[in-house]
């Protein structure tokens, strides 16, 4: 018997079905069975539905029918083989992100491409992935996602020089509507051994903007922590205007204090051992420095120079490639918290739709955004890394 055959007859069954009574239906349900080879409850899910209303989401209304099926090979795919694999291409230049934030930067991402001619697709792969949401990119490139996980380290010790003379600033305190504002911390490059010298990374953000700057200096001396600072306001596209740390002893000290007041800048801490009033760098400690540069040791002059020029790209890509979300709202209903979410930015866009940054600036900022090459600065970037790894293991194998 065909399926052509078959259809009406499981038409009048589903009716006969939905008429019998109780001990009638197993009858019928059993030839039913025995005829069409279907699990028990599938059949009896199809029997009892058929020629009903089923209401769908968005007021949809679909009526069943138990002689239709679904055409072999499913609908046709929107997102094929050449999307699917441009798109795995381009992920690694994002810096592996997840959906919601690889989404809001595609554009640009595409756009840098396409500018300096390093986008080799078709113009309808190009417009997919303009158009592409966040979730589908998600499944997408979910058997390439690989999670690492890594455990940090704190080295810095809180110190006592000036503590009740500068200001306390939590997490809570931040209302500034204007870029200039950063959060600084110290990342430690002991590899496990915290004897002898060694290199620091200097991370600065900008609470505002999330615009980030990265400085690695040879100790922790407050000497290299005021001349990395000096080199980042000669680079900075605004003025600094305040600086906010932990309790360390590299940050609260009399050189430091009397720096600060001499330029104008205001300087305030968080509280001791509450790691969360500095949150908006204690994050990027991780999500940048220890992602790119990892746990290992550096120390010496050769080691920080090839930390530094690692650095030089990756404020590039952060600032104008790496989109944040910024929290705008929390409330507390019991026992759950809800946190809302403005729209994902990178810090160069944030600085972009701002009324408090002049005209200059941004024509500045678009002026050296427009001259990016993104690929050329991923490929700077891992040209660093396999040097640093190189001079990490050529100290290992002299120890040995």
């Amino acid at each position: 018997m065909t399926m052509h055959e078959r259809i009406p007859i499981y038409r009048e069954t589903a009716k006969l079905y939905q008429k019998a009574r109780k001990k009638s239906k197993k009858l019928i349900l059993d030839n039913f069975i025995q005829t069409t080879g279907l699990t028990r409850k599938y059949a009896a899910t199809l029997l009892r539905k058929h020629g009903k209303v089923i209401r769908g989401r968005n007021r949809t209304e679909l009526k069943a029918d138990i002689g239709k099926s679904v055409k072999p090979g499913g609908r046709k795919l929107v997102y094929d083989k050449p999307v699917q694999k441009t798109l795995k291409q381009i992920w690694p230049l994002s810096g592996f992100l997840c959906g919601k934030r690889l989404k809001p930067a595609m554009e640009g991402i595409l756009d840098n491409l396409k500018r300096n001619g390093r986008l080799k697709c078709k113009i309808e792969v190009e417009d997919k992935l303009r158009r592409m949401s966040a979730s589908t990119m998600d499944r997408i490139l979910e058997s390439e996602r690989r999670r690492l996980e890594l455990k940090g380290r704190r080295g810095t010790k809180p110190g006592t020089l000036l503590k009740n003379q500068v200001a306390v600033r939590t997490h809570a305190d931040w209302n500034e509507d204007m870029p200039g504002f950063f959060e600084i911390d110290l990342v430690q490059h002991d590899g496990g051994n915290a004897r002898g010298d060694f290199a620091y990374t200097l991370d600065m953000v900008d609470v505002y903007s999330g615009w980030t700057e990265y400085r690695a200096i040879l100790n922790k001396a407050s000497i290299w922590v005021r001349e990395s600072i000096d080199f980042t306001i000669r680079r900075l596209p605004f003025p600094l205007l305040g600086l906010d740390s932990d309790t360390g002893s590299e940050f609260i000290n009399h050189p430091m204090h009397d720096y600060c007041e001499i330029l104008g800048i205001k300087f305030t801490r968080g509280r001791s051992s509450r790691c969360n009033d500095n949150c908006y760098v204690e994050q990027k400690n991780y999500s940048i420095v220890r992602v790119h540069v990892g746990y290992a040791r550096y120390e010496g002059e050769e080691d920080v120079y090839w930390l530094n020029r690692l650095y030089g790209s990756l404020r590039l890509y952060t600032n104008f490639f790496q989109p944040v979300m910024k929290m705008t709202e929390k409330t507390r209903e019991g026992s759950k918290v809800k946190k809302k979410y403005g729209d994902i930015r990178t810090p160069y866009l944030r600085l972009m739709e701002s009324n408090k940054v002049d005209e200059a600036l941004k024509a500045r900022l678009k002026s050296i955004c427009d001259n990016l090459d993104l690929m050329a600065i991923v490929k700077e970037m891992e040209f660093c890394k396999k040097k640093l790894l190189w001079l990490h293991k050529r100290k290992n194998m002299g120890r040995e």
